[in-house]
C-alpha cells in the first residue's frame, strides 16, 4: 500500500482509491478502533463529505472489493439463461462474480486483518452483508421455481450457497502468495450443494440417480473437475 499525496480536485474514483489507501495505512500503523474517519479524510486529503459520498461508516472501508463484486450478483443472476436448471444458473453467477478476484485481489481487510485488529469487526459488519446475498438467492429461485413462501427450501439453499462462498474466501485468502484466483475455491463448495439441492427441487427428467462427475456432465452441470490449480 503506497502513501498517495493528496491534491484538491481528485475525481471522484480517485478520491475513494485514496480514502482506501489512508483508512489501510492508518489501520495498520495505529488499529483499526484506534482510526477516526477525521485521520483517515486528513491522510487521504478529502473532506469528511467525501468519505460520506463513498461509505456510510468507517467499517465500509473493510468491504469495498467485496461490496463492488457483491452488487453485480443480481446482474448476473438475470442474464443467465433460461433453458439451465436453476441452481446451474445460481452456480454460474456466483462463480462470474467470483472470477473479479484473482490471486492480486485478496483483500487487505481479510490479510490483514489480525494486525490490523479488525477481525470482530469483519464478523459484525459482514453478517448483514451476506445474509443480503442469501436473499437475494432465495428470491431468485424462489421465483424461478414458483414456489411460495411458504416453502423454506430456496431460502436452505441460498444460505448454504452463501455460507460455502464465505468459506472458500476464508481458506483462499489464508492460501497466502500462492493461493492462485478464488473461483476454484468457490466452485469446489458450491457445486455439491447445488447437486444436492436440484434433486431436493427435483432433477431434470432425463437425469439418472447417479451423483458425481458424469451425473454433473449429463444434467448439464459445468465446467467440472477444475482444481485449485486449474485456470
Amino acid at each position: 500500500m503506497t502513501t498517495r499525496t493528496a491534491r484538491p480536485g481528485r475525481p471522484r474514483s480517485s478520491s475513494r482509491a485514496a480514502i482506501e489507501d489512508a483508512a489501510g495505512e492508518l489501520f495498520l500503523e495505529r488499529g483499526f478502533g484506534h482510526t477516526t474517519i477525521e485521520q483517515i479524510t486528513q491522510r487521504a486529503g478529502v473532506s469528511r463529505a467525501t468519505f460520506f459520498n463513498y461509505f456510510t461508516a468507517k467499517s465500509d472501508v473493510l468491504w469495498s472489493a467485496f461490496d463492488d463484486s457483491a452488487g453485480r450478483l443480481g446482474d448476473e443472476l438475470a442474464a443467465v439463461r433460461p433453458d439451465l436448471p436453476p441452481l446451474e444458473g445460481v452456480r454460474r453467477a456466483v462463480l462470474a462474480v467470483a472470477e473479479d478476484f484473482g490471486p492480486e485481489r485478496a483483500p487487505w481487510a481479510a490479510t490483514e486483518a489480525e494486525v490490523m485488529g479488525i477481525g470482530e469487526e469483519l464478523r459484525i459488519s459482514g453478517l448483514p452483508r451476506f445474509a443480503a446475498q442469501a436473499a437475494l438467492l432465495g428470491e431468485h429461485l424462489r421465483a424461478l421455481l414458483a414456489l411460495p413462501r411458504s416453502d423454506s427450501r430456496p431460502s436452505a439453499a441460498a444460505a448454504a450457497i452463501t455460507a460455502a462462498v464465505v468459506s472458500a474466501a476464508g481458506s483462499w485468502v489464508r492460501a497466502g502468495t500462492g493461493r492462485g484466483p478464488l473461483a476454484p475455491y468457490v466452485d469446489e463448495v458450491i457445486t455439491p450443494i447445488c447437486l444436492g439441492f436440484a434433486d431436493v427441487f427435483g432433477a431434470p427428467a432425463e437425469a439418472g440417480p447417479r451423483a458425481g462427475p458424469d451425473r454433473r456432465q449429463e444434467d448439464g452441470w459445468g465446467p467440472t473437475g477444475r482444481g485449485r490449480s486449474g485456470g
